[in-house]
């Protein structure tokens, strides 16, 4: 795992410590997972995973439509399940997706601070070389 993906799943161990379930990257050509919890990991055993992802580059989409509908850029996108949330946020010109989950807890999270932090890792590396590595990964499609 190169140093930018590594620091990436530090980001989002940081923000959900043992509640993280998973965390995927992914563009417009493939997808890779950086950080799957065993229980998770089992559970998508009997799922689709490339269904699961072009499910969500539906979110190219409908980023593009808020950018041009709303005053306000788009910043990520927070969905609640029975069992866990889940986030999503695209960053860069191309962009990439990043996809995480985390077990639902009593106290709120603050995606919005999460999405700041993620910005940060993306300008210090220089935007879509943070990613390069991990979205290249196996290239699954």
């Amino acid at each position: 795992m190169s140093d930018a993906a590594a620091r990436l799943v530090e980001t989002f161990r940081d923000f959900g410590g043992d509640d993280l379930r998973d965390l995927w990257v992914f563009d417009h050509h493939g997808y890779e997972h950086l950080y799957l919890r065993a229980d998770v990991s089992d559970a998508l055993e009997c799922l689709d995973i490339s269904r699961f992802i072009d499910n969500e580059r539906f979110g190219y989409i409908t980023r593009d439509t808020y950018e041009t509908l709303y005053y306000a850029d788009y910043g990520y996108t927070v969905r609640g399940f029975d069992s866990f949330e889940q986030f999503r946020t695209f960053l860069g010109d191309r962009p990439v997706g990043i996809l995480a989950s985390f077990d639902r807890g009593t106290d709120g999270r603050d995606f919005a601070a999460l999405n700041d932090r993620v910005c940060e890792l993306n300008e210090a590396f220089d935007g879509a070389e943070l990613f390069d590595d991990a979205a290249a990964g196996d290239r699954q499609s």
